[in-house]
């Protein structure tokens, strides 16, 4: 898995989980709304930690990429993307932590 669908994937699996359970909720109960959203959020921390430890102890370059362009202005980009760094990696681990908590 290239380490761009892993930052994706940290943002996007509670947002999936969310719809999944708000839509599908009365389809498949209460307790399984709960457990789909609780392993997104964890799958996020997961992988979250895995940053973190890739950027501090394995010595990883940080990441700076655009995710898609969605607009261009008098020949001014706007651009979506990420910048994963050691500090950015650390917030994204501390809250997707707590998140799961």
């Amino acid at each position: 898995m290239a380490m761009e669908q892993v930052y994706l994937t940290i943002v996007l699996a509670p947002l999936l989980a969310a719809i999944a359970a708000g839509f599908g909720g009365r389809v498949i109960g209460r307790t399984a709304s709960h457990v789909v959203c609780i392993l997104g959020v964890a799958l996020s921390f997961a992988l979250s930690a895995w940053v973190l430890k890739l950027l501090v102890v394995d010595g990883m370059e940080p990441f700076t990429g655009t995710v898609y362009v969605w607009g261009v202005s008098d020949g001014i980009q706007m651009e979506v993307g990420f910048l994963v760094d050691r500090l950015s990696a650390l917030m994204m681990a501390v809250v997707t932590f707590v998140s799961l908590c």
